[in-house]
C-alpha cells in the first residue's frame, strides 16, 4: 500500500510553492516559495524511498540530502543576487528587474578614464599637432 498523505501534502506544498514564485512581488519571497517547491520534491523522494526499499535501500534519502545541499547551494547564490539588486535599485520587487541591459556602472575610487579598455582609450601622442607641426 502507498501512503497517500505524503503524497497529497507533497502536492499542495509545491502547488502552494508554484503560487508564490507566480505571485509573489518580492524576490526574497519568490526564493522562499523555491525553497518549499525543493522541500515538497525532498518529501516525495522519503516517501517514495518507503515503498522501494528492499531494490534500493536508502536511495530517496540519498536525493533528499542531494536536494538539501542543492538548496542550500541556491538560496546563498539566490540572496546574493537579491542583495546585490537591492544596492543597485533600493528595491527587491521582480518585476522592477530590466532583463534586457544591465546598469552603467561606474566603479567606486576610479578616476574617469582610469579603467578605459584598450579600444577606447586615446591613442598615444605621435608628438605632431593636426597640421603637421612638431608639438613641443
Amino acid at each position: 500500500m502507498r501512503p497517500v498523505i505524503p503524497y497529497v501534502t507533497a502536492a499542495l506544498l509545491f502547488g502552494l510553492g508554484v503560487y508564490g514564485v507566480l505571485r509573489r512581488r518580492n524576490a526574497v519571497l519568490v526564493l522562499m516559495a523555491v525553497e518549499l517547491m525543493l522541500n515538497a520534491v525532498n518529501l516525495i523522494l522519503v516517501t517514495a524511498d518507503t515503498t522501494v526499499r528492499a531494490q534500493l535501500p536508502h536511495a530517496g534519502q540519498v536525493f533528499a540530502l542531494f536536494v538539501i545541499v542543492l538548496a542550500a547551494a541556491e538560496i546563498g547564490v539566490g540572496l546574493a543576487i537579491v542583495l546585490q539588486l537591492y544596492r543597485l535599485r533600493a528595491s527587491v520587487a521582480v518585476d522592477e528587474v530590466p532583463l534586457t541591459e544591465p546598469p552603467a556602472l561606474v566603479p567606486v575610487g576610479r578616476a574617469a578614464g582610469a579603467g578605459r579598455s584598450a579600444e577606447t582609450a586615446a591613442p598615444p601622442s605621435t608628438g605632431r599637432t593636426a597640421e603637421g607641426e612638431v608639438d613641443r
